[in-house]
């Protein structure tokens, strides 16, 4: 149904703007500062790391798919790219630690220009029957420094002309950026053959430095851009190629796309992350993930078309084969990353962490808490006051709103696996909530915020901190006065059922409140409603208070807590009064079932509390206990 050969030349340049501006968005979207934390492993993987692809690749293509050495190279040298195109949803969708996440977008944006440019010397190369490698690597360190120079000037005149265009608006903004990307982009292709792509990257790499206040618009804007410039190229590309050239390569092609995927595609990662701080974990999945994209078949398809204008065999073999390495490796890759990914223990959500919007004394305890256990933690607040005391406690803190995106990103969110939303408004705590999510989609967002009202969430990721309808103020106050205690509390058999229950009677009760939970080895805020797990270990504040003589003797002066270690739950105290609130339930209950009246429905804490507890408190009747 679709003919891409009638547009003639016009397939050329939708190609070669939509990869433009493919290599520019992941340019804008690189995080320079994660970058700087896995430079090492980055830069062998974008130098070192091509020229293990190649020469594996080749070797692959010869024995097995038969291609003759010029050919087998030439292969070789179009899938050395990791796509972009392909990664970046992936990513969004998997959502995988963010070091490895930043490495592969890294690697695949920046690796892209690179690996074009060593196709184009390959094909000369067969074009021409050979060169000098002086020449060849002459060739290449020009295209790149003539498209790096071009797009690195052109993106800081853009970004100076940015922030004092106060005369245009945010979205006449996001065209005049696509139409200066497109514009450097011809002209250092008019420069120099096939330094365009370098240009858009670095372009975008340099504009991201920036810090415009539009910048987030504008990645959403240009992301929009590369879905629809991606769609477009793998249906027209897709389109023009032939089923039968497909299948006439039979096992020996898949053969060798398995070989890529396998053998060499894992001995380059393990000799580029050798020296690195990657856990193997890590270093396995980056190995699994190489999908090829947009660009691999892009340029696939001009080289078939230039062979066949030469006269030389293995062009539309050479494209068939990219297109299949394309599709295997990224049904297969992407298919299987969600799982991968989790059982490797490397997805987003394991990352550690947590941004605080509140600096009152509970968030301070939460952040000392994390803090202690060598997690990184940031507090922010409008209160100079509050943010003095947390910087007396060796905490990180901003004074400033936390619906302040740069501040935000100063704290590194980006990279942090929780964001609690703990001020004393819980409207303030639900909008931060719902933006932190829109613009940084951190893996756990939680707020304090009351059940019911207006104050609610509007987003169903949000999920509401430690219990419903905290009284912050409340447990701020204990703190102060230190009428509260640090307790840890293992949940384990037997009796697991009835540490259940005697937690949530003193939650109910507002006499504790779970702070945090180690799970499998991972600290987490506790969501309100939270399900416990057998092997869970709670860290606690506990309310306890103190006689009024003590009070008076320590001059109300708050004292730093420490963590009590509760061997059993049943050690805690239960109140009195809610042992007899608990019996007088039941014996109401026990009345109207003899009467013939609607039984009052009784909390399950409560009957299991009463029963549990009848020993150490005032004796419950027996009927009350049978029933």
């Amino acid at each position: 149904m679709l003919h891409p050969q009638e547009l003639g030349e016009g397939l050329s340049v939708i190609v070669s703007l939509s990869v433009a501006l493919i290599l520019f968005e992941g340019g804008l979207s690189l995080q320079v500062r994660e970058l700087a934390k896995i430079s090492d492993s980055l830069r062998n993987l974008i130098t070192i790391g091509p020229l293990i692809a190649l020469f594996g690749g080749g070797i692959l293509a010869h024995l097995f798919a038969g291609f003759p050495w010029p050919q087998s190279f030439l292969y070789s040298s179009l899938v050395v790219v990791t796509g972009p195109t392909v990664i970046s949803p992936l990513l969004k969708q998997v959502s995988v630690d963010k070091s490895v996440a930043t490495l592969l977008e890294g690697e695949g944006v920046l690796i892209d220009p690179i690996s074009a440019i060593g196709a184009v010397l390959v094909l000369d190369v067969v074009l021409n029957g050979g060169g000098e490698p002086a020449v060849l690597i002459t060739g290449l360190v020009t295209r790149l420094s003539i498209g790096s120079a071009i797009g690195g000037s052109g993106a800081w005149v853009l970004g100076w002309f940015l922030r004092r265009a106060d005369f245009i608006s945010a979205d006449l903004k996001n065209l005049v950026v696509l139409s200066w990307l497109w514009s450097l982009y011809g002209l250092a292709q008019f420069v120099r053959d096939e330094s365009g792509l370098m240009a858009a990257v670095v372009a975008g790499v340099v504009l991201s430095s920036y810090s415009l206040p539009e910048l987030r618009l504008l990645r959403r804007f240009q992301g929009q851009l590369t879905i629809l410039s991606v769609s477009v190229l793998f249906i027209l590309l897709a389109a023009d190629l032939s089923l039968a050239t497909l299948f006439n390569l039979g096992l020996g092609g898949l053969l060798t796309v398995f070989g890529l995927m396998f053998v060499v595609r894992p001995l380059n990662v393990w000799f580029c992350t050798r020296n690195s701080s990657l856990s193997q974990a890590q270093k396995l999945f980056v190995s699994w993930i190489g999908p090829k994209g947009i660009v691999s078949a892009s340029v696939a398809s001009l080289f078939a078309i230039l062979l066949d204008n030469a006269g030389l065999p293995g062009g539309t073999e050479i494209k068939a084969l990219v297109f299949l390495t394309i599709i295997m490796t990224v049904f297969v890759q992407g298919l299987s990353a969600q799982w991968v990914a989790q059982y490797l223990g490397v997805t987003a959500t394991q990352a550690k962490g947590v941004v605080i919007a509140g600096s009152n004394p509970l968030a301070r305890l939460i952040a000392r808490l994390f803090k202690d256990r060598e997690e990184p933690v940031v507090l922010i607040d409008t209160s100079a006051e509050a943010v003095r005391a947390a910087q007396e406690e060796d905490l990180q803190a901003f004074l400033s709103s936390a619906m302040n995106t740069e501040v935000l990103e100063a704290a590194g969110l980006e990279g942090m696996g929780t964001f609690l939303a703990l001020t004393s408004n819980g409207e303030v705590n639900a909008v931060l909530a719902d933006r932190v999510l829109e613009e940084f989609a951190p893996p756990n967002v939680l707020a304090a915020v009351p059940s019911g009202g207006d104050s609610k969430s509007k987003c169903p990721q949000v999920q509401p901190a430690l219990i419903f309808d905290l009284s912050l103020k409340t447990w701020n106050h204990y703190l102060e006065s230190s009428e509260a205690k640090l307790v840890e509390i293992s949940l384990q058999e037997p009796g697991f059922f009835y540490q259940q229950t005697y937690l949530q009677a003193l939650i109910d009760m507002g006499k504790l409140i779970p702070l945090l939970v180690d799970r499998q080895d991972q600290i987490r805020v506790v969501q309100a409603g939270q399900v416990w797990q057998e092997g869970d270990h709670l860290v606690c504040l506990l309310q306890s208070p103190k006689p009024k003589l003590l009070k008076q003797l320590s001059g109300e002066n708050p004292i730093r807590l420490t963590l009590e270690k509760i061997p059993q739950v049943t050690e805690l105290p239960l109140p009195t009064e809610f042992v007899m609130q608990a019996a007088k339930q039941a014996e109401t209950a026990l009345k109207q079932a003899e009467g013939g009246s609607p039984v009052t429905t009784v909390a399950p804490a409560s009957v299991a509390v009463a029963e549990a507890t009848s020993g150490a408190a005032t004796p419950l009747p027996a009927e009350v206990k049978e029933s």
